[in-house]
């Protein structure tokens, strides 16, 4: 059985405190913070990382190289701890049912869930470059504080299909000398721009780029349509996001293109609330830029909104119930009967205060 499976939800206990879509470090994080907090927390997800090429990722105190899937597996395995339950499958779709949801899956299963947390993260549409996507995360990078280190010092290429090239290359000429930028699709830089390459001693290569080369497994050039061949060990991308927020459909939630211009998202405040009743959104669905430690705080900052609006909605029912308790019991003929009770003893009492000597009687 695999490990994933072994605290899956049975028919009978199937509706939940919360149902986290996505089993990434966002959405585990969250879980686990659920999970601490005495929520009964289910999580599914179908076992595609975006990281999931890279040989480690990197910038994450303490965990600094760890390979991406076991991360993952690391935060299963602490998530199950805390009673949390986690199962390996696709969610195709959620609903609203009444006050509650409904979580379709690939598998034909259906859970329900009071509140939801979608962590589905991104997809990565990479430039149209013949052998660039088989590069992909590992000498074919976006992101300088994910994998920079790994390729300083090296010849570095930075493919310019987008208006982030020039701040793409500034950023890599801090890790290596021989930083060359490829205009390939690209606007030409500004002037200014012009004055920033020339000042950094960044080189620049008019044409398209057709092809990439590869050597004993590694990146070894670039080949421009008009044959010329430029020597690299990396070559720095710049994909456009899409967010995967496709199952949020069925409530209303569709994806909107980012102020920045470089891909769609879905819209939420700071702690991931999307504006529909009990639905959030953390990691890269709704914050395209964020890497693994970013990702990992969002979803726990979802998740304390969503155990805070739990708590609030179980302490209105419980005061509700607990008025509805006192109005009935006013009525009952045990309430009656007490009542006759105290309001005999009152006279009682007073009587009695009427007839100790020394005391004042009323007027």
């Amino acid at each position: 059985m695999d490990e994933t499976e072994k605290n899956s939800l049975t028919e009978a206990d199937a509706v939940v405190d919360v149902v986290v879509v996505g089993g990434g470090v966002a959405g585990l994080s969250g879980a686990l913070t659920l999970a601490r907090s005495r929520r009964s927390v289910l999580v599914v997800d179908s076992g595609e990382p975006r990281n999931a090429p890279a040989s480690g990722v990197h910038g994450l105190l303490s965990r600094d190289g760890i390979a991406p899937r076991e991360l993952l597996r690391a935060g299963r395995e602490e998530v199950i701890g805390y009673g949390g339950r986690v199962v390996s499958d696709r969610v195709v779709a959620v609903r609203r049912d009444g006050e509650r949801f409904v979580v379709d899956t690939a598998r034909g299963r259906s859970y329900g869930a009071r509140r939801l947390l979608v962590t589905t993260g991104l997809v990565d549409e990479l430039p149209d470059v013949s052998g660039l996507r088989e590069r992909w995360g590992r000498d074919v990078l976006h992101c300088p504080y994910c994998h920079g280190w790994e390729v300083r010092d090296s010849p570095i290429g930075v493919l310019a299909d987008g208006p982030a090239a020039v701040h793409q290359a500034l950023l890599f000429r801090q890790l290596s000398a021989d930083v060359t930028l490829f205009l390939h699709t690209g606007d030409d830089p500004g002037e200014e721009q012009w004055e920033q390459l020339a000042a950094r001693g960044i080189s620049v290569v008019d044409g398209e780029v057709a092809a990439l080369e590869v050597s004993d497994d590694r990146l070894s050039a670039v080949r421009l349509s008009s044959g010329l061949r430029v020597p690299v060990r990396a070559l720095v991308v710049a994909p456009r996001f899409d967010t995967r927020g496709e199952v949020l459909a069925g409530l209303g939630l569709t994806a909107v293109e980012h102020p920045m211009g470089v891909g769609s998202y879905m819209k939420s405040d700071a702690s991931g609330f999307t504006g529909v009743a009990g639905v959030w959104v953390a990691g890269n669905v709704t914050e395209l830029l964020g890497g693994v430690p970013a990702a990992a705080a969002s979803g726990v900052q979802a998740a304390a909104a969503i155990n805070a609006d739990l708590v609030a909605a179980d302490t209105d029912a419980a005061v509700a119930r607990r008025k509805e308790t006192r109005f009935v019991d006013a009525f009952s003929p045990d309430a009656e009967a007490a009542g006759c009770e105290r309001t005999l003893g009152y006279r009682r009492h007073g009587l009695d205060m009427l007839l100790q000597p020394g005391r004042p009687t009323a007027r």
